[in-house]
């Protein structure tokens, strides 16, 4: 145990015993530092102690300090209800305990406080479910109210550890199921936290709990489908509960039945008619739908409903065609300064100022809100860019010219598939729009399929994974019915054309997987210039995923560990993949498109020039910019920040050209 670790147990025992002074006297030399090398356990303590010590600026400060460095810590927050409370200040009591109980549900000192807080003033109704949560909690196994503490406050393998041993002993205990399927998405491994939820789900069909649970999991794995029909069934048990209702809004966008979510939307906005989350989804909707006037009006309502609504400020940035009023950049800024927002509203606003002030030519400034944004995603994130290095060699490796010439002629020969992959941001969307405004090819979404069944043959063991040195294993057999699964499980995506396109950009790191089971797909790599390619990545929030694009550094190194592996599969499969490069499309649309087509084996048609007029729903962040002409608006961005790319450039050295 350090010296540190010694003075915390010290201090906590000092506490437990009510001996405050002490507990304080013992971090207080903690707390001398400022920012940087703020210690969170320190400030924490401190605060407990300085409350009970009605020091309550001290308390208060500690709590400030706390909130900067871990905004999203539920104690903490429970900790400010409490010296609201002990000030007087029920409001701002009650509110620091909602919060409290979102980043941590287990909070049971916290959601007793609030059912008190409401009771006292009227409000009967949520005043009983706030009582009922902590009735909930208090009831718990002590086992697995250790889970949730851990996994809400980040020790997710600890929380692993705990709820596996539990249910070693409790195999049918349906809220440790529940809790493992979270930890499995917390960790990506989806098919593990379905499996759970489906089983739990068998054994106790009225825990509404579980079976939100399990419609997020299934969405999660695009199974969209299966999520909505389980979102029909829920709702069918109530059919006027708002919360079930935009559960069916959001598998109704997914299933392409935008008019069933639009109807939806529309109900509980006539119970709801200021709630943020529905405006802002339904603001989505419309985005993807094309109605873009209509989508930054349903934007603007959820920021006046809410105001410091990161979300959709964030949302009106990545129309990337909108551009900030005055007002508005000021109102983000007024937000950016408040403390105590959560994290994920900082990151938001970070990257909306950044795009406002791109727009406005404060270079400077917005680079510094970007670079805000990545550093509060990056933290966030487990990526390390040694381990993707890594896994890229071992595609090197294993995935040889003997590997193809020993299984040639095998897997699943239907050509539907077009697969166009490479970087995000690489115009991978504006090659989607142009192909499928072609009549026999569908364009559907950013598929899981492929990294689904990577993620399969990597195996169980943590560590060792068997992928893609298994490949080699594979009988021919095996690799026919991966092929046909694959071509089974995308068929909802489509819409009756012979060919469909699957725009997962990861999926360049599996071309060897793909050629082996869907030997006679297309495969496009979409390329952009090195530097608008990472630069435009780096400027981009993205929905989920992505993490090498949260820093200069990584996504540079990202960039040429890609260029590398493709220069590999064009050695062992040459001629496999059509590269295409976005500078050489604005510079001949039509010849690109002619060159795209015939690599798959269709006629040219018009119609795939006119792509801005194609109407289809893009859910990606380029969904404004390809419904307009062609045009270079987003060419040579990076050189407005020069200044500051010198991390980027360095990572790019060995593949840099510039536009």
């Amino acid at each position: 145990m350090t010296e540190r670790d010694e003075t915390l147990a010290g201090a906590r025992k000092a506490l437990e015993a009510g001996d405050f002074e002490r507990g304080f006297a013992l971090v207080e030399p903690m707390l001398e530092g400022e920012s940087e090398g703020e210690d969170e356990q320190a400030l924490y303590i401190g605060a407990v102690a300085a409350r009970y010590l009605k020091r309550y600026d001290v308390a208060a400060s500690c709590l400030d300090r706390l909130g900067a460095v871990s905004p999203e810590y539920g104690r903490a927050w429970q900790e400010a209800g409490h010296l609201a409370r002990a000030r007087g200040n029920a409001a701002a009591a009650e509110q620091a305990y909602i919060r409290a109980t979102q980043f941590n549900p287990a909070l049971e000192a916290s959601w007793r406080a609030l059912s008190a807080l409401q009771a006292a003033d009227g409000r009967r109704e949520p005043a009983q479910a706030a009582l009922a949560q902590a009735q909930r909690i208090a009831s718990l196994p002590r086992e697995l109210l250790a889970v949730t503490h851990h996994l809400h406050e980040g020790r997710v393998a600890r929380a692993e550890e705990i709820c596996r041993h539990y249910l070693r002993r409790h195999p049918r205990d349906v809220e440790g199921m529940r809790l493992l399927a979270q930890i499995g998405v917390k960790l990506a491994v989806l098919d593990d936290a379905e499996f759970l939820l489906e089983s739990a789900v068998t054994f106790a069909p009225d825990n509404i709990r579980l079976r939100l649970d399990y419609i997020d999991v299934l969405r999660r794995r695009q199974k969209f489908a299966q999520a909505r029909d389980e979102a029909e069934a829920l709702l069918a048990r109530d059919p006027a509960n708002p919360l079930f209702q935009s559960h069916l809004a959001v598998e109704s966008m997914q299933t392409g039945d935008y008019d069933r979510a639009f109807a939806l939307f529309d109900a509980i906005l006539a119970k709801l008619p200021n709630d943020p989350a529905t405006l802002t989804t339904r603001g989505h909707a419309l985005k993807t739908t094309g109605r873009q006037d209509e989508a930054i009006a349903s934007y603007r309502a959820a920021i006046a409903a809410k105001p410091d609504h990161g979300d959709a400020y964030n949302a009106l940035a990545n129309l990337k065609t909108y551009r900030f009023p005055d007002a508005e950049l000021a109102a983000m800024r007024a937000q950016a300064a408040r403390p105590g927002r959560t994290l994920m509203d900082r990151v938001y606003l970070s990257f909306a100022l950044g795009k406002a002030l791109e727009d406005r030519g404060a270079y400077e400034e917005s680079f510094r809100h970007y670079e805000e944004g990545n550093r509060l995603k990056r933290a966030q994130t487990r990526y390390d860019a040694d381990t993707m290095s890594a896994e890229l060699a071992r595609q090197r490796e294993h995935c040889t010219a003997d590997l193809f010439a020993a299984k040639a002629g095998a897997g699943h020969d239907a050509p539907d598939p077009i697969f166009i992959l490479g970087l995000p941001r690489a115009g991978s969307t504006l090659l989607e729009q142009i192909l499928s405004s072609h009549s026999q090819i569908d364009g559907t979404l950013e598929l899981p399929n492929i990294l689904s069944l990577a993620q399969h043959l990597r195996g169980r063991k943590a560590g060792q994974s068997q992928y893609p040195a298994i490949l080699h294993d594979l009988p021919r057999e095996k690799l026919e019915a991966f092929g046909r699964k694959f071509i089974d499980e995308t068929r909802i995506h489509r819409q009756g054309a012979p060919f469909f396109i699957d725009k997962m950009p990861n999926n360049f790191r599996h071309i060897g997987l793909i050629h082996l089971i869907l030997p006679n797909a297309t495969i496009i790599d979409a390329r952009r210039d090195p530097l608008d390619c990472c630069f435009s990545g780096f400027k981009q929030l993205f929905a989920e995923g992505q993490e090498f694009t949260y820093g200069l550094s990584e996504i540079g190194r990202y960039y040429a560990d890609y260029v590398r592996l493709m220069e590999h599969w064009d050695r062992v499969l040459p001629g496999r993949v059509l590269r295409v490069d976005h500078e050489h499309v604005l510079d001949d649309l039509e010849g690109q498109t002619r060159r795209m087509l015939e690599h798959i084996g269709l006629p040219f048609e018009d119609a795939c020039l006119e792509f801005h007029r194609t109407d289809r729903a893009v859910r990606t962040a380029s969904s404004e910019q390809v419904r307009r002409p062609l045009n270079r608006s987003g060419q040579g961005a990076w050189r407005s920040y020069d200044l500051w790319l010198d991390e980027l450039r360095e990572a790019l050295a060995d593949c840099q050209r510039t536009s």
